[in-house]
Parts: structure tokens; C-alpha cells; sequence
């Protein structure tokens, strides 16, 4: 962060914070993934899919929604990184992303519902 210089000195020391802090770019990525998890609908599924592989019919059977309306959570919660699908004939399986930031998120999940893993 370039150097600022503010208009009140409280003895805190704010430069080495500021020194440290996350440049707008990083921020609006990591809002972006808050804002998939930020839906009701797109946490149960990523939830789900962060204990199995699933294709899109029996996740819409589970969340008793139709195919194209769970295609679009899957779709969003691709583009932010948090899943990823592999292509097996005409269906697409997905599960959570092998990714720090994932597992992270799983983690908090888990912490957050106050349930344990089941696979674990």
C-alpha cells in the first residue's frame, strides 16, 4: 500500500498494519467467494459436495429443485473455484476443489453448522 498520511495519530502503529493489508484486487476476489456462500441453496451443495462426488440430477433430487436451477449454483460456485466437475459419457460429477481456499471453507463450514464430517 502506497504510504498515506492520516489526519490523526492514535499510537497504534498503523503503519505496520497497513503494510499488510490486502490490495482491492485480492478483496473483491475473496467477496466474491463469500457471496456463493452467502446463498442458503449454494452452501447446502457445496456442503454436500464437499463430502462426495455428485452429478447434477441427484444433487437437484436432493435439494428437491429442478436440473437447470441447480446447474446455475453449480455453474457460480465453479467460476469462484470452490468445485470443479469432470465429464464421465454425458453426465458431470462434481466435488469440492482440491484447493486451500476450499478446504478452508469446508473447514469453516463444519466449525459453523457445529456438525462434524461425516467421512472423517
Amino acid at each position: 500500500m502506497t504510504s498515506t498520511t492520516l489526519p490523526h495519530n492514535h499510537g497504534q502503529n498503523i503503519e505496520k498494519v497497513l503494510e499488510k493489508m490486502p490490495d482491492q484486487a485480492a478483496c473483491t476476489c475473496t467477496a466474491e467467494i463469500f457471496k456463493q456462500v452467502s446463498d442458503g441453496t449454494r452452501l447446502r451443495i457445496l456442503w454436500l459436495l464437499c463430502h462426495c462426488e455428485e452429478c447434477v440430477s441427484n444433487i437437484a433430487a436432493i435439494m428437491q429443485m429442478s436440473d437447470p436451477a441447480v446447474s446455475h449454483h453449480l455453474k457460480l460456485l465453479r467460476k469462484s473455484g470452490l468445485i470443479v466437475g469432470r465429464k464421465d459419457g454425458k453426465e458431470t460429477y462434481y466435488k469440492l476443489a482440491d484447493t486451500d481456499k476450499a478446504q478452508l471453507l469446508h473447514r469453516v463450514c463444519e466449525e459453523m453448522f457445529d456438525i462434524s464430517c461425516p467421512l472423517r
